[in-house]
């Protein structure tokens, strides 16, 4: 599979960043309609997905060079070239996390108000972003064959795709892409239920997630490692505790009501 889009000579335009902004784009449409559930300011959200775009991105870089770093100490060039892969889900999704802590203090906006918005278009950004990775020949899975790749039923070009260096490999790009769309459709159906509580759409994404990624890592053979121990299982364990602790801390409080019209929707930002 090209990685590249278009070869202007002087600039090469790559599937991966193509894709990246495309996921980025619907994830930030997504979460503007989330924030009319709670008449949060459209300005409110572009700001502050700015700002998660901007530090999510450097994040996710630093943790995948900060796990590489016997690579990038000897290539420090190497280092901003994003567009060739390399951006670690887990580092962006804490530096956002930072970012969305610090932006919600400063307008005094409830974190789990907010998180509970973005997540859902995260999840949707995770299910686009993954085939960033099928156009970079990467998170893929261990050797395999043609014909096990065929008894899966998928498309011919993911199985093309898949054919790296003379041998096939599992698509394990596609099991996440899959998984996360899953997760979406039952954030969405979830999120309208009436006894849903501030948090818990939060809470359900760390679990789904993070439940799905600790199977699926184990299966990639390009894992950043923490001594013999994998470390986006490490971190999927912790968002899975994470998740089911909130889901029961949030489980008395306060209804999330979905009435867009419902005056307890309304929170006041005074931005």
């Amino acid at each position: 599979m090209n990685p590249v889009l278009l070869d202007l000579g002087f600039l090469e335009i790559r599937w991966y960043s193509v894709i990246i902004l495309v996921a980025a784009l619907l994830a930030l449409n997504l979460v503007i309609k989330e924030g009319q559930l709670w008449r949060i300011p459209e300005p409110f959200i572009n700001n502050l997905f700015f700002y998660i775009i901007i530090f999510g991105i450097i994040g996710a870089r630093l943790y995948f060079v900060l796990f590489n770093l016997d690579y990038y100490s000897n290539n420090l060039s190497e280092i901003y070239k994003i567009w060739q892969g390399g951006l670690a889900i887990h580092g962006g999704i804490i530096a956002g996390l930072l970012v969305t802590i610090i932006y919600g203090k400063k307008y005094k906006v409830q974190l789990f108000r907010l998180t509970d918005m973005i997540v859902v278009g995260l999840i949707f950004a995770q299910t686009i972003g993954r085939w960033g990775n099928f156009f970079n020949g990467e998170a893929h899975g261990a050797i395999t064959t043609l014909e096990h790749l065929q008894s899966l039923h998928i498309p011919q070009f993911i199985i093309n795709g898949m054919h790296i260096d003379g041998v096939y490999y599992e698509p394990t790009f596609l099991y996440e892409s899959l998984w996360c769309l899953i997760g979406f459709v039952i954030l969405l159906i979830v999120r309208r239920l009436k006894y849903i509580k501030v948090g818990q759409i939060t809470s359900l994404y760390l679990i789904w997630y993070g439940i799905g990624r600790f199977f699926i890592e184990g299966m990639r053979t390009d894992s950043l490692m923490l001594g013999d121990f994998k470390m986006a299982q490490i971190i999927s364990i912790i968002m899975i505790v994470m998740g089911i602790l909130i889901f029961i801390l949030k489980k008395g409080k306060s209804r999330f009501e979905n009435r867009y019209n419902d005056p307890q929707n309304t929170v006041e930002v005074r931005f």
